[in-house]
């Protein structure tokens, strides 16, 4: 198995590439390919010699996966990352791994950034040009929580006190 690290490029299995530019890769899952040697910029210089445009034309997508070993939460994550790339890219490069390790498994969360191999330097649609942004998860609770979610944190209370009464005389069946 390819060991998947960042700035790690994929082609899509049927990319359309310059005539007589060939690239060694690396099957991976879905329809993509791992390049073997050379990160985006060397495979943009490359594709740009034979007057062919190589572009970054949005900003990446994250996904999170799991898995018993991190390369297996990597790769489940990126499956899961390069599913959400527009069929337009033909390309991605690996952007940010983030790897976190529990008792039992690891969790990874991978972004990708997507590429498109086109002939010439005609302008790129504007519908791809301008996707839609990663927004992150705020990490804190709103500063007005406690009105917004007034039971936050006292499920224990409420349990202990349903245990209290279930054991009380005057709430048992007879």
């Amino acid at each position: 198995m390819h060991t998947i690290a960042e700035l790690n490029v994929l082609l899509r299995v049927r990319v359309e590439l310059p005539a007589g530019m060939k690239m060694a890769t690396d099957e991976f899952r879905d329809g993509w390919s791992f390049v073997r040697t050379g990160g985006a910029s060397r495979i943009e210089k490359k594709i740009r010699t034979r007057g062919w445009s190589f572009i970054k034309i949005a900003d990446g997508s994250l996904r999170s996966g799991i898995g018993d070993t991190s390369q297996q939460a990597i790769a489940n994550a990126l499956r899961l990352t390069l599913r959400h790339v527009n069929s337009d890219f033909d390309a991605a490069e690996v952007d940010r791994i983030e790897l976190t390790q529990y008792p039992w498994f690891f969790l990874a969360r991978v972004m990708v950034n997507p590429y498109r191999i086109q002939q010439g330097t005609a302008p790129v649609p504007l519908e791809l040009a301008s996707p839609a942004p990663v927004t992150r998860r705020p990490k804190l609770l709103p500063q007005n929580a406690a009105e917004l979610f007034p039971h936050f944190g006292s499920a224990m209370p409420m349990l202990k006190e349903l245990l209290v009464l279930s054991r009380s005389p005057q709430t048992r069946i007879q």
